[in-house]
């Protein structure tokens, strides 16, 4: 790592605000930074390293876009903005404005329950509101909601102790063909962090890749099956 002291007042530190990310996002963040050996600080919402590493920080934002994101806009901070307390909303219901205010690149924040977003997009927002609770949101994902089927851990734990105990198992084979076309490995659902859930969703298509595979071997299809069934067991 980088032998660098983020105090000293010659030292050229670059900037990245990460203030729109979840607490999951921001931890996934900072271990991936470990894991590369990256010189780095935080500074409140800000993520503060030295010049000489901008290139290779890029490169990390861009591998984790790619699993985590789309990332939230941040809010200007000359934006006092405009709040929305969503006390009284289901989770089910914030997570798909959440995802929603994303995709629609609209800056914003969140405060607990409550949504602070940018004042010059204020209409767009009560109509995007209306819409999440008429249910007639539908994200990029193409899932009304955002997220995996109601039970589908409890489908993939199913189809991964079939399929670990036979191979063969026409019904766990069939709940796989059913369930993965509907999973997003970036949309978890309530109660598990995206790396997490993206191992599982990961899992259970390699699974499936094997089961429809002539070629695979008996000893495949159950290794993956175990793989499956040990991710997703303490969520079931």
């Amino acid at each position: 790592m980088t032998d660098w002291d983020p105090n000293d007042p010659d030292a050229v530190k670059v900037h990245y605000d990460v203030s729109g990310w979840s607490l999951d996002q921001r931890a996934e963040l900072s271990a991936a930074l470990a894991d590369a050996e990256l010189a780095h600080v935080w500074d409140d919402d800000e993520l503060v390293v030295p010049e000489e590493v901008e290139a290779d920080v890029d490169a990390l934002f861009d591998r984790l876009e790619e699993l985590l994101g789309p990332f939230a806009l941040p809010l200007d901070p000359d934006d006092a903005g405009v709040e929305y307390g969503l006390d009284e909303w289901p989770t089910a219901d914030r997570r798909t404005l959440a995802q929603a205010l994303i995709e629609g690149a609209i800056p914003h924040r969140w405060d607990r329950s409550t949504v602070i977003v940018a004042t010059d997009r204020e209409a767009e927002v009560d109509t995007l509101l209306d819409a999440v609770e008429q249910g007639t949101v539908v994200l990029a994902s193409g899932e009304p909601g955002g997220g995996p089927p109601d039970g589908a851990l409890d489908t993939m734990f199913s189809a991964g102790d079939r399929l670990a105990r036979d191979p063969d198992d026409r019904t766990g084979g069939d709940e796989l063909r059913e369930l993965v076309p509907q999973l997003d490995r970036k949309l978890p659902p309530y109660g598990i962090d995206v790396p997490t859930w993206a191992s599982a969703v990961e899992a259970a298509q390699e699974l499936l890749a094997l089961v429809d595979n002539g070629d695979a071997t008996p000893s495949d299809v159950i290794g993956a099956s175990q793989q499956l069934r040990s991710v997703v067991r303490p969520f079931v």
